[in-house]
């Protein structure tokens, strides 16, 4: 199936846009928060077509997700009752069951290592505040993990060139999956 490859396409469209890096923070705020689909999907073809920007891209990424994370805690923390059924309803419950099993035994890193892996950081998030857990703690492992993957997105996208995306296109749908 190559329904990852034609997202990546247009993606790389998007990327040369001159609104793009709005449409990179936007996406990557809601992806924190209630959004599916993670930012690299942005990130790495923007990074590619202006490889001098690449750090600026991962910044704005960074940033945004971090933000958009702390809504997602303040959904958790205010409205958990309300979205509980859409969790459900939309199969992640199963991943917010994992969440709370991992705060009780990690804390903090459950927070990094969900915002550097693709692991849905948006239930993470909302668990975060659901649980309570401490807003600075929550706050620094988000900038910490989801900066480490975007810079890391970024600079490989940067040093590989287009090598890099040619390797991508290739393997994108794989990838996706």
């Amino acid at each position: 199936m190559t329904l990852f490859s034609k997202i990546y396409d247009r993606v790389l469209g998007w990327s040369r846009h001159r609104h793009a890096q709005w449409y990179l923070g936007g996406l990557s705020f809601a992806e924190s928060s209630f959004f599916p689909i993670p930012p690299d999907v942005m990130l790495a073809p923007m990074s590619l077509a202006r490889p001098e920007r690449a750090w600026h891209f991962a910044l704005i990424t960074t940033l945004t997700s971090v933000v958009g994370g702390m809504f997602g805690y303040l959904i958790g923390l205010f409205a958990f009752e309300m979205i509980e059924p859409l969790l459900q309803s939309a199969g992640y419950w199963h991943h917010y069951e994992k969440a709370v099993a991992w705060f009780e035994q990690w804390g903090f890193w459950a927070v990094f290592l969900a915002g550097f892996s693709p692991i849905p950081y948006k239930i993470f998030t909302i668990s975060a505040g659901a649980l309570g857990m401490s807003f600075l703690p929550f706050l620094l492992a988000s900038a910490v993990g989801r900066g480490a993957r975007f810079y890391l997105v970024a600079g490989l996208m940067r040093w590989g060139g287009g090598r890099m995306g040619k390797t991508l296109r290739l393997y994108i749908d794989r990838i996706g999956w």
